[in-house]
């Protein structure tokens, strides 16, 4: 196992290098013109943009510009030439409200996915099977832009049963304001999520029912329960476990962006839009490579996980 940890973590840091190359190519390489003057933006001056030539070395080898990029991406020190603020400073503020609607989401899928994927399992090939799988497929196919709408205006707007839109920290209305606040995002975003997990897992747990081990766990005389439980669930887990921790990474890493631009929860990912549709670059290139940190790094997490669970992944 620690041999198979170390291997996970020095192809970690391989990927994190390949993944800064290319967004360090991708906003100061590959575009035509200067960068300066893309990250100076429209309404800028000589002066500001030779400021920023020479703040961020682009009148230098691109070795020197790859490192003082990297530089400010390490210490923060990355301000947004258009609104002149900091932009980790924004990216801290809004952070919160992102994990917040993640988190509760994520949690909110997976119980719910593998609540469905066990039931539908269980009854499979009968009318309760089938009106899950269209429900699953309806859940999967509807943009999660126009549910938000949908959701915020009939129940937030019309009925008022929920608040329409908006953020409420924990220290101010309490827990249950927060929770009550964040309940349509969280659904909304969770419905997207639910119908795959519960195909995917009553796939794999009708495949799994099949196996060898689960014939002998049934001749040894356990129960149905227990053979669910101990031997058919723990091995249909390894697929979904690894599939929540992609899709957690990519809801981090900007997946969410349009849920929380609907319900106008100011988190990291309204950031990021507000960022594109003003061309403001700093912004953009510091949540860009720090989305798929945090990509990376979850899914070597996720990756050790598996190993633990099936002793044979650590071979690989």
């Amino acid at each position: 196992m620690g041999r198979f940890i170390i291997r996970r973590l020095v192809g970690m840091v391989i990927v994190l290098f390949a993944v800064s190359v290319i967004v360090f190519a991708i906003f100061n390489v590959i575009p035509n013109g200067a960068p300066e003057n893309r990250m100076a933006g429209k309404q800028s001056t000589p002066q500001q943009i030779e400021a920023i030539r020479r703040e961020w070395g682009f009148d230098k080898p691109i070795t020197t510009q790859y490192v003082k990029m990297m530089e400010k991406l390490a210490t923060g020190d990355l301000v947004s030439y258009q609104q002149q603020r900091n932009v980790f400073d924004e990216i801290k503020q809004g952070l919160p409200h992102t994990l917040s609607l993640a988190i509760g989401a994520a949690i909110l899928w997976m119980a719910a996915g593998v609540a469905l994927g066990v039931y539908s399992a269980t009854r499979a090939g009968g009318k309760t099977d089938f009106a899950i799988n269209v429900l699953a497929l309806i859940g999967i196919s509807v943009p999660v832009f126009w549910l938000g709408a949908l959701v915020n205006y009939y129940l937030g707007y019309k009925l008022g049963w929920f608040p329409n839109g908006g953020y409420v920290e924990v220290a101010e209305g309490g827990l249950w304001q927060w929770a009550y606040h964040l309940f349509m995002p969280w659904t909304v975003l969770a419905l997207l999520f639910i119908g795959v997990y519960s195909r995917v897992l009553r796939g794999t747990i009708l495949e799994t029912q099949n196996e060898d081990f689960v014939r002998t766990a049934r001749a040894k005389g356990l129960s149905e329960k227990q053979v669910m439980r101990r031997h058919v669930l723990r091995t249909s887990m390894i697929p979904i476990i690894t599939l929540w921790g992609l899709d957690f990474g990519i809801v981090i890493g900007g997946g969410a962006i349009l849920t929380e631009a609907v319900f106008d929860l100011q988190g990291v990912g309204q950031y990021y839009a507000e960022s594109v549709s003003q061309l403001d670059v700093p912004p953009v290139m510091a949540i860009t490579i720090l989305g798929a940190v945090f990509i990376v790094v979850l899914n070597t997490i996720v990756d050790i996980l598996y190993a633990a669970l099936d002793p044979r992944i650590r071979l690989s």
